[in-house]
């Protein structure tokens, strides 16, 4: 997982004329929470903040203003911008070194299925608990050579040492089975033989009426 270092400042204005005048000046609005403590309202700058946020579960060293040290925290909701590229707030949960905290961490399949096969994705991520300071970046899932009737459950994930899956061992991942090749063929004639029969109707009725 990638640590970031990252400056941040409180505030005091608050709503949404407050928070668009802090956007308007290249800051992103935050809410820092966690462990029991009031929460922070923070100010990050948009750049930084909007670049360390493109990586999943990437934890933030914030170093704020009048805090003796920098305080770990995980992004848990961003809100974007539904046009631009930019971030609208950021609320962060405080965690500590050694406690596990529960992420979706994405699955990236790689390899290819034996020819003549599909594969059905029912899990793009998973959500699994793991050490607040070594979240894993994302599972490799090979489907290499694999052909019609296999299939990969959660229990066949290899998961990092301190990690562990917060679902069941026997949910789907993936399955393979044949490509529907000859039945998307079959219906591509059958759908020629209707438009043909359609349009010789057609013609025949012209012919009535003339």
């Amino acid at each position: 997982m990638a640590d970031i270092n990252i400056t941040a400042t409180t505030r005091t204005e608050f709503g949404k004329g407050a928070a668009r005048r802090l956007r308007r000046a290249g800051q992103t609005p935050a809410v820092l929470y966690g462990h029991g403590t009031e929460p922070m309202h923070l100010a990050l700058p948009a750049q930084e903040a909007f670049l360390a946020l493109r990586q999943p579960n990437v934890l933030l060293h914030l170093k704020v203003e009048g805090e003796s040290k920098p305080i770990l925290a995980l992004p848990k909701q961003v809100q974007r911008d539904p046009i631009l590229p930019a971030i609208d707030h950021i609320d962060l949960l405080i965690v500590r070194a050694g406690e596990k905290v529960t992420v979706d961490v994405p699955l990236h399949i790689t390899g290819e299925v034996e020819r003549g096969n599909l594969v059905n994705i029912d899990l793009n991520n998973l959500t699994v608990l793991a050490p607040a300071t070594n979240i894993p970046t994302e599972f490799e899932v090979s489907i290499e050579g694999l052909t019609a009737g296999d299939h990969i459950t959660v229990a066949d994930i290899k998961l990092l040492e301190g990690v562990e899956a917060a679902v069941d061992g026997e949910h789907l991942v993936l399955n393979v089975v044949v490509a529907p090749t000859q039945d998307l063929e079959s219906s591509d004639e059958e759908s020629a033989e209707d438009v043909e029969a359609i349009h010789g109707d057609e013609a025949e009725g012209d012919d009535a009426d003339e």
